[in-house]
């Protein structure tokens, strides 16, 4: 539903204030206080061949209730990290819930991880225990360190596997358990949360995350989302649970305000995207721009097709771009609201098109408790215009503390100091600002290049490319040249429909030479099947930059 946007930005800034109580707990706040209601759904599962199922707050709170008491009597205690390594199902709530219960650290992990990826986060965080999907059982089987005295194994479309030593049954395991577990008192600052960060560089990074930044979250997701949550607002993403994504911009904040979150396994298809947000009624969603460009490419007129009930689109990961922008607005009815953030400081700035005025391109101002600037390499401020890196204040323009913080990284001192100039914490997202404090994304600081002596960021390119109607998806980045230092070039996958052609490079080109500056075309085109992609939907340039470099060293370059 498009809405006429006012501009309130002014004024809710000036009228916010972060409540942060002294004592905060996830689980009571996203669970316990809704489970005397015995009719709340909060997750509906959809199985994907028709069958349907609707758990409850107040099973999802027995049964956190049984799980943190079955823990603790394996020897789990407070502090303790637990790694979660499960789909989007009711277990992967019961699992974060019980393990905030108990006062330990929810270490989420992705199914898609390899037993390398798997073996390198279990041994540097020093997970004691693990519940782990029965699909994903052997990976883990492999990874498993010494430290990791307990897997709970979670049955996985009737699989269930022979068990070995240290290994449990999860619905035996909770049979057996008691049924009450009173939660640890635990302060807002006391660490809920490790979840593991990418980077594009070096080995990943454990971010340690306070149960506070759930509240520093929330102003961000309710304007995101258009004020969510009314009466009838259902929620659904594919974002993985285990991601920043999934996990703070979907269920922990669905599940605070009490509204029902859809969950759903598999790989991301478009056409089962419109069927669950059909099907489902759900209002409120959250893409990345990947799969709003699958959606737009397999649908261009979704609404003669489809039913929807959306009143609010989310997306992050990468810039939205005007041409998903105008698709959104035109084929879907609804202004998309893009968002900024990362897992060190979350949903900081972005969109609300209920509240102001959304300007396409822009990936919006900052959120209300979020203070932001633009700061040179040397941690100075830079004026409207001018290009540098996105970063945020330690104290909202009130002077009070922002929640939405991290602790730091995980025994890592001297990553969390770089990650700071004096009060700012540092993105290392470059973008400009106009006066008015919208934000114009300039990417990744990592992923600009010089080419010809020029200074390109690969996001504008990108989005131009995606505009004809022969493009699917693109990445670009450097291609190494011994006369001009680097050459630009596109990796892209095409739509269905269309074939690769010499043809079909000039057009392109041509198309990108017709739009942007003369030096910012592809001076290479490569057809890709896929691009790829992390687990939360970001392009992975690095990899297609290293693979350029790899290139050229073996042709002599």
């Amino acid at each position: 539903m498009r809405i006429a946007a006012r501009d309130d930005y002014d004024a809710l800034h000036a009228q916010f204030r972060w409540l942060v109580p002294e004592r905060f707990n996830i689980a009571e706040a996203c669970c316990t206080r809704w489970a005397r209601d015995a009719r709340r759904t909060a997750i509906v599962v959809d199985h994907g061949d028709g069958r349907i199922e609707r758990i409850g707050y107040r099973r999802l709170h027995d049964d956190a209730n049984r799980l943190a008491a079955a823990l603790a009597a394996l020897g789990v205690r407070r502090g303790d990290r637990i790694a979660i390594v499960l789909p989007q199902c009711p277990e992967t709530a019961v699992a974060h819930l019980a393990t905030h219960r108990m006062g330990a650290v929810a270490m989420p992990l992705s199914i898609l991880f390899g037993p390398e990826a798997l073996q390198y986060r279990l041994e540097d965080s020093g997970a004691t225990a693990a519940i782990v999907d029965a699909g994903q059982l052997a990976g883990l089987r492999s990874a498993r360190t010494a430290a990791l005295r307990h897997v709970v194994v979670v049955p996985a479309g009737g699989e269930r596997p022979t068990l070995e030593a240290g290994e449990h049954d999860y619905g035996a395991l909770l049979a057996r358990a008691r049924d009450r577990f009173p939660a640890v008192d635990t302060l807002a600052d006391d660490p809920a949360v490790l979840i593991y960060t990418s980077g594009t560089t070096g080995p990943p990074k454990g971010a340690l995350i306070p149960h506070r930044a759930l509240i520093g979250n929330l102003s961000g997701f309710v304007a995101s989302q258009n004020w969510f949550p009314r009466p009838r607002d259902v929620f659904w993403s594919p974002a993985d649970w285990a991601w920043t994504g999934g996990l703070m911009d979907a269920l922990l904040p669905a599940l605070y305000f009490g509204r029902s979150i859809v969950a759903q396994r598999g790989r991301f298809a478009p056409e089962r995207a419109f069927e669950i947000l059909e099907r489902h009624r759900v209002t409120n969603t959250f893409l990345f721009p990947t799969a709003l460009k699958m959606m737009m490419k397999h649908a261009p007129e979704p609404r003669r097709r489809h039913a929807l009930a959306l009143r609010a689109i989310m997306s992050a990961g990468e810039a939205v771009g005007e041409t998903l922008f105008d698709w959104c607005r035109d084929a879907l009815d609804v202004t998309v609201n893009e968002m900024f953030g990362q897992t060190e400081i979350n949903y900081v700035v972005g969109n609300s098109s209920l509240r102001w005025p959304a300007r396409p391109g822009s990936i919006g101002r900052a959120y209300p408790g979020h203070r932001v600037a633009i700061l040179d390499e040397e941690g100075r401020e830079l004026p409207p215009g001018r290009l540098g890196e996105i970063a945020v204040h330690r104290h909202d323009r009130h002077g009070h503390p922002d929640p939405v913080f991290f602790l730091g990284y995980w025994r890592n001192e001297a990553a969390t100091r770089a990650k700071y100039s004096g009060s700012w914490c540092r993105t290392g997202d470059l973008a400009s600002a106009d006066p008015d404090g919208y934000l114009w994304y300039g990417g990744r600081a990592d992923d600009m290049f010089k080419a010809a002596g020029y200074r390109i960021g690969p996001g504008e390119i990108e989005n131009c490319l995606v505009r004809h109607p022969s493009v699917a998806n693109a990445a670009v980045v450097p291609r190494p040249d011994a006369e001009r230092g680097n050459v630009v070039k596109a990796f892209v996958v095409l739509a269905p429909g269309h074939q690769p052609s010499d043809a079909l490079v000039e057009a392109l080109q041509q198309h990108v030479r017709g739009k942007l500056a003369p030096y910012e075309y592809p001076k290479e085109i490569e057809f890709i099947a896929e691009l790829p992609m992390t687990t939360t939907g970001k392009v992975q340039r690095n990899v297609l930059r290293a693979r350029e470099q790899e290139r050229a060293r073996a042709d002599g370059g």
